[in-house]
């Protein structure tokens, strides 16, 4: 999947395929998880949004099955 950097304190860069609606998300930690089912429109939400953190915490996290890609 090909990641897009974001302005973020917290990411560093985001993906989405839309085939299987999958948002992987690249953390400043290192960390990439992938996150599952999740609609094009929030992806959209996320690379768009004035806080890519904050609407990550708000629309994303802990609403999708998640699983670590990496650490």
């Amino acid at each position: 999947m090909r990641l897009r950097p974001v302005e973020s304190s917290v990411i560093r860069a985001v993906g989405y395929e839309r085939d299987t609606a999958t948002l992987e998300i690249e953390f400043h930690s290192d960390n990439v998880y992938r996150y599952f089912a999740v609609p094009h429109g929030v992806y959209e939400g996320l690379i768009n949004a004035e806080s890519v953190g904050a609407y990550f915490n708000q629309r994303v996290r802990d609403r999708y099955p998640e699983e670590r890609v990496r650490r």
